[in-house]
């Protein structure tokens, strides 16, 4: 029983982890998309944007990547991958 309730709270860390970012880098709670449709695929971009923002090394936040990826092309390309110029 304590094996399952290990596995059961470190399920939900992980689940509450990715929620909490995805909230503190997209405000995901501030979202007024109503559509169950739109909702799953904004919510579908938004992890995998997270899951690339997370694998570009640099001491910057995660909520500071995105916003560099905004505003610079090459940091952008940089990210998902693209050579840069």
């Amino acid at each position: 029983m304590k094996q399952f309730a290990g596995a059961v709270r470190g399920h939900w860390g992980i689940e509450n982890t990715l929620q909490w970012s995805l909230d503190v880098t997209f405000r995901e709670d501030d979202s007024r998309v109503r559509n169950r449709y739109a909702a799953e695929n904004l919510a579908w971009l938004k992890r995998m944007a997270i899951s690339l923002i997370k694998q570009q090394k640099s001491k910057e936040s995660i909520v500071m990547r995105r916003r560099m990826a905004g505003r610079n092309v090459n940091f952008l390309a940089e990210i998902i991958g693209l050579p840069t110029s």
